[in-house]
């Protein structure tokens, strides 16, 4: 349905934002956009949308080629809605007025069960009669998200959806969410920094570094399989060790105590994680990350596992 070509973008003429971005993305899909700030997540967001004119290649969807300003007085695909980092909400309306501001008055019994729908996926209902400018960023968020949703679009795009929600939130909404979007069979493409959007949500992920894409797959191959350390630590603390001048990746996971003979380490600190610890070693001359079920005290020697059988390399 979504078909980017071979498309590349310039915001100045010395320096590339994007460079030879390929891919493709069926009806009802969601894509992952992960890579380290200034990569070009948030760019590559806005040319989809129609925001920007490409220096080279084209964007399709299904037959229709979307163009940018040059071609429109005002900008962006009417079948596309995009959620940017600043929501661009009526301060002064209400959470339920901004929400129901596209749809139509011709029918408002349809407009106002659609808005509950929308406030119930979101987890706002007993806010939606407050104005927006009352709001913390988080529900400003999320009001956002619903607005973009109010007239069912065929393609979401959202750059850090979840940047400013809290925890406890965030992964409630993060259900109810992309089950909505499943459900209706709207396409989502989600720039984000955080690997859990990409790990639970999305059935592609593409990794940009350098303005490129160097990875893309499912989020499973490239958790279980990355190419390098970059992509590797997009999901998690990762650790680069070296045996026999080959160069391997492990997460802290992977790495166990044990009371038998192993790789000997000097724990250096502690880390409470919650469910577990993060403990600093050093192996030889090199600083690594495990994980262990207690604290461990410092300077104590320890033998260590690394787990070969999902060794990442």
């Amino acid at each position: 349905m979504l078909q980017v070509n071979n498309i590349s973008f310039h915001y100045n003429k010395t320096r590339a934002t994007l460079k030879d971005i390929d891919f493709s993305l069926h009806e009802g899909e969601h894509l992952s956009i992960m890579g380290e700030s200034g990569c070009g997540k948030s760019t590559l967001l806005k040319i989809i949308y129609g925001l920007l004119d490409l220096d080279c290649g084209t964007i399709f969807w299904k037959d229709q080629q979307v163009l940018g300003p040059a071609y429109y007085l005002v900008p962006g695909m009417e079948f596309f809605k995009y959620v940017a980092q600043d929501f661009d909400l009526m301060p002064y309306t209400t959470v339920r007025e901004n929400i129901a501001k596209f749809l139509s008055r011709f029918y408002p019994d349809k407009a106002r069960e659609r808005t509950d729908e929308l406030l119930d996926v979101i987890e706002m209902s007993e806010f939606s009669e407050v104005k927006v400018k009352s709001l913390s960023g988080g529900q400003q968020q999320r009001v956002a998200i619903a607005r973009a949703l109010a007239k069912e679009p065929e393609l979401l795009l959202l750059d850090e959806p979840f940047s400013q929600i809290d925890n406890f939130k965030k992964n409630t909404l993060r259900r109810k969410l992309f089950a909505y979007l499943k459900n209706k069979n709207i396409t989502c493409i989600v720039a984000t920094h955080d690997g859990r959007d990409a790990l639970s949500f999305a059935d592609k992920m593409i990794v940009l570094k350098d303005h490129k894409i160097i990875a893309m797959d499912t989020p499973i191959r490239l958790y279980q399989h990355p190419k390098e350390k970059y992509i590797a630590a997009l999901f998690d603390d990762v650790n680069e060790v070296v045996f026999d001048q080959q160069k391997y990746l492990f997460f802290p996971h992977q790495i166990r105590v044990t009371e038998e003979s192993g790789t000997k380490a000097v724990v250096l600190d502690s880390y409470f994680k919650g469910y577990s610890w993060l403990i600093e070693a050093k192996v030889a001359d090199q600083v690594i990350f495990f994980s262990h079920h207690c604290d461990l005290t410092p300077k104590k020697t320890v033998s260590l596992i690394f787990d070969n059988e999902t060794v990442l390399f």
